[in-house]
């Protein structure tokens, strides 16, 4: 099971407050390209697609082909990715080999059973394809400016799989690091902006703290919005993981998509 329950709520929540804006993700454009490789007639899968904001947003910047899988039924009415099927990391609707890429955005403390998300990642992905993860991991949320005003978020955050942990998970199944990026983002125009649309059940580690801590660290958010002008910016990590190489498929029987 999720950490917390993306139910219609939840949903609306994520929709109004966590989307980005289309000029905030200059930098998440180059970086996904640098490892991407975009061409035309590639399919990438976004896994845990949400609201759709990454899917459509890759298929207009590089003109690919992008196949979003969510296994919440509330966010995918909210899809505004018109290719957005049901299912999840355990049991991706992909026949064997016919992904060119994987994009998991903010997902991967999501899954419960990583080691069946890779290995349904290795079967699903063409020999070589990258797996692009865009997470805060812990011990790395100093440029993360939720945790600046929630510190006690933290303890939620510590308890996401790390990258040390990710890519040994994912070795088992046989895929390789090949990179661990700090990309900024310019989350919001200001504090101002984010407090307007701020939604506690937008953020799982939020969910995941006390009522009293969640009330008095919003207090100082709302105080500070004020009197801090300009863009928030962000950093969260992109970790780049490949599939193996040609001769290192597992075969299987599945075909769920075509």
């Amino acid at each position: 099971m999720a950490r917390i329950e993306y139910n219609d709520s939840a949903a609306a929540a994520f929709q109004a407050a966590r989307e980005l804006p289309a000029e905030g993700l200059r930098a998440w454009r180059d970086a996904i390209a640098r490892y991407l490789r975009p061409r035309p007639g590639m399919r990438v899968l976004d896994l845990g697609s949400g609201t759709g904001r990454w899917a459509t947003a890759m298929a207009a910047w590089y003109g690919v082909d992008v196949i979003a899988v969510e296994p919440s039924a509330a966010m995918r009415a909210r899809s505004r990715h018109p290719a957005t099927v049901a299912g999840d990391a355990a049991a991706i609707p992909l026949g064997d080999a016919t992904a060119d890429a994987a994009w998991l955005s903010t997902v991967i403390h999501h899954i419960p059973d990583l080691p069946a998300a890779a290995a349904e990642l290795r079967r699903v992905l063409r020999p070589g394809a990258p797996v692009l993860i865009r997470s805060a991991f812990p011990g790395r949320d100093r440029q993360i400016s939720l945790f600046r005003f929630f510190p006690e978020a933290v303890r939620v955050l510590d308890t996401y799989p790390s990258v040390a942990g990710v890519c040994a998970v994912f070795a088992a199944a046989g895929f390789t690091r090949t990179a661990l990026e700090p990309v900024p983002q310019v989350t919001a125009g200001s504090l101002a902006a984010v407090a307007a649309h701020f939604r506690r059940d937008a953020h799982t580690p939020l969910m995941l703290i006390t009522d009293a801590e969640y009330e008095a660290r919003l207090a100082r958010l709302l105080a500070a919005a004020g009197t801090q002008p300009g863009p928030v910016t962000d950093t969260l990590d992109l970790l780049v993981l490949r599939s193996p190489p040609r001769g290192g498929q597992s075969p299987s029987t599945l075909a769920r998509y075509s």
